[in-house]
């Protein structure tokens, strides 16, 4: 018996690792690709700070960041992960709002109160193609200046795995994890497309949040669990608690 993980590569293999270390066998299934945005700077515009609400906006401009002056730049991260991601790229100065895109945008305004940072001072936000809240609306309402650049989009994959095919039709997943509305609805699309979407929606499904359960529920699954906050931590959490092990 399998868990299936449908978070894009490169992240799905941190998972991978993270539930073989506690003894599950795994299936990966990323539903979403990267596929790069062209992206141009403008050199160096004066920038306050950097707001990122997904790792993959650093990863598609990696190259770019080499001895880039936005490297000086106060980064503000939507979570850990993303945070980490930042700093192994080489931002000194990273702050994680430790949630999803309210906390993030709070933490910023945050930051303006007391001061570290001045609203005078365009944000520039590194943002995906497809976005699930208008968070620069958000901070120009609140007194910002916000210059979007989208770095990246994720593409749908165009099918199931084989092997996850299989699987699902002999039985053999006990669990999917879901980590955003996008795959989520690929999941749904492609299962359907498989012909294994009754098989696919009779398993329990872990979410990591309530919006991206709110997905599958809809789809007509009945074992639909939610992360208490929207970071992989909880959601794993909750994945080894329904299967009665440790943390």
């Amino acid at each position: 018996m399998a868990i299936l993980v449908t978070r894009p590569h490169p992240d799905n293999e941190a998972t991978a690792a993270r539930l073989r270390a506690k003894g599950f066998e795994v299936l990966l299934a990323p539903m979403l690709r990267l596929e790069t945005v062209p992206f141009h700077d403008g050199g160096n515009a004066p920038y306050g700070a950097i707001v990122v609400t997904s790792a993959n906006a650093l990863r598609a401009i990696e190259a770019h960041l080499k001895a880039s002056p936005l490297l000086t730049l106060p980064l503000f991260a939507v979570g850990e992960h993303t945070a980490d991601v930042a700093r192994s790229f080489g931002f000194k100065e990273v702050i994680s709002a430790a949630g999803d895109g309210k906390a993030l945008r709070d933490c910023v305004l945050a930051a303006a109160k007391s001061k570290r940072l001045k609203k005078k001072s365009p944000l520039l936000y590194l943002a995906g193609a497809d976005l699930a809240r208008d968070l620069a609306g958000e901070l120009g309402e609140m007194g910002f200046t916000v210059e979007t650049k989208t770095t990246y989009r994720m593409i749908p994959s165009a099918k199931l795995p084989r092997e996850t095919s299989e699987a699902f039709a002999a039985n053999r997943i006990e669990a999917v994890l879901h980590y955003s509305r996008r795959s989520a609805r690929a999941f749904l699309d492609l299962a359907a497309g498989a012909g294994v979407e009754i098989s696919a929606l009779s398993v329990p499904q872990f979410c990591i949040s309530s919006d991206v359960a709110s997905v599958v529920r809809e789809a007509g699954a009945t074992q639909v669990a939610a992360a208490v906050s929207p970071d992989e931590n909880a959601l794993l959490a909750l994945l080894l608690s329904r299967f009665a092990l440790r943390p």
